[in-house]
């Protein structure tokens, strides 16, 4: 990892509600969610999670999400920074954005427990349409990635959200209910710009987050930096500026894990040789691809996908 660091939170909530909604959380979890591994739900865009064992590091790509924790720890990287996940917090991912992933305390007895919440964006503009969320754009980017403190507030209707599983002749209606308050909590709280800057039509944020989808559809095709800004309607440096702000890297550098994960994909799920896989996501050398990956996953291509298999751990997003 390079000069991981930290963020730090503050949480103004610290009374014993916070713990006893947790605990309610935690176990419906575990009553959904009783063997390791993703559980997804009657409900759309809710995936619950368990995991019995802390796991190497693995490349996962977060869409723009809620991923919220009551159980065990978990370590975070994008591009230097590492963000670390506990029974106290929330992952928000503003954009689609790639990350290193890693379970760091998790076992059959205390598995890490946590759910994922997609987060709609056509509903977060229609909330932030409301009069009550009118106010000046943000004077700079911000990271398309934040984790934050949960509260009473936030961990309210996500018990009520899990409740639906027990009654799931109510989730038509009322899942639609609850994840719009999640929305709202989540734009009331301290991460809230966050999202308003991705959501906001015209805003710089949501331009870059533009781009960002062009390239996440288009990533096998070569890459000229100045159409990607015609896609964004921005002049090359402000897009720079701005991509660089959201992901911590380069437009380039994120095609390039685009790429080199779409490639280890294809090599464990597909059974593709090195080289077929450098060429259909893109590369036309199999050698610049062979540093790159060994480079990006720390061993050859080959290596690396006989350690994966061994290990019964193709990739997993969570």
């Amino acid at each position: 990892m390079l000069h991981a660091r930290n963020q730090r939170i503050t949480n103004k909530e610290h009374s014993p509600r916070v713990a006893e909604f947790r605990q309610e959380l935690r176990r419906k979890i575990a009553a959904h969610a009783p063997k390791a591994g993703a559980h997804a739900t009657a409900i759309r865009g809710l995936t619950l999670y368990r995991r019995t064992a802390p796991s190497p590091c693995y490349p996962a790509m977060y869409e723009p999400s809620l991923n919220v924790f009551v159980q065990g720890r978990k370590r975070i990287t994008l591009a230097g920074t590492t963000y670390l996940c506990d029974e106290s917090t929330f992952v928000l991912s503003s954009i689609d954005v790639p990350v290193v992933s890693q379970i760091v305390a998790a076992s059959e007895d205390v598995p890490l427990l946590s759910l994922l919440l997609k987060l709609d964006m056509a509903v977060v503009r229609e909330i932030l349409s409301h009069e009550e969320f009118h106010a000046p754009d943000s004077s700079s980017p911000a990271r398309g990635i934040a984790i934050g403190k949960t509260s009473v507030d936030l961990l309210k209707p996500y018990c009520r959200l899990m409740d639906l599983l027990d009654a799931p002749e109510d989730i038509p209606f009322l899942s639609n209910l609850i994840q719009r308050e999640i929305v709202y909590r989540l734009l009331r709280g301290p991460l809230g710009e966050r999202l308003r800057a991705i959501a906001t039509l015209g805003d710089q944020s949501h331009r870059t987050a533009r781009a960002i989808a062009w390239l996440i559809a288009n990533y096998t095709k070569p890459l000229r930096v100045e159409d990607l800004a015609g896609v964004a309607r921005m002049g090359m440096s402000t897009l720079h500026h701005h991509f660089r702000a959201l992901t911590a890297m380069s437009p380039l550098q994120y095609q390039k894990q685009l790429r080199l994960v779409a490639a280890r994909e294809r090599m464990l799920v597909e059974g593709l040789d090195a080289a077929s896989a450098a060429f259909e996501v893109g590369y036309e050398s199999a050698s610049q691809f062979n540093r790159e990956y060994k480079r990006f996953f720390g061993q050859p291509p080959m290596r690396d996908i006989k350690v994966r298999r061994l290990a019964g751990s193709a990739m997993v997003s969570d």
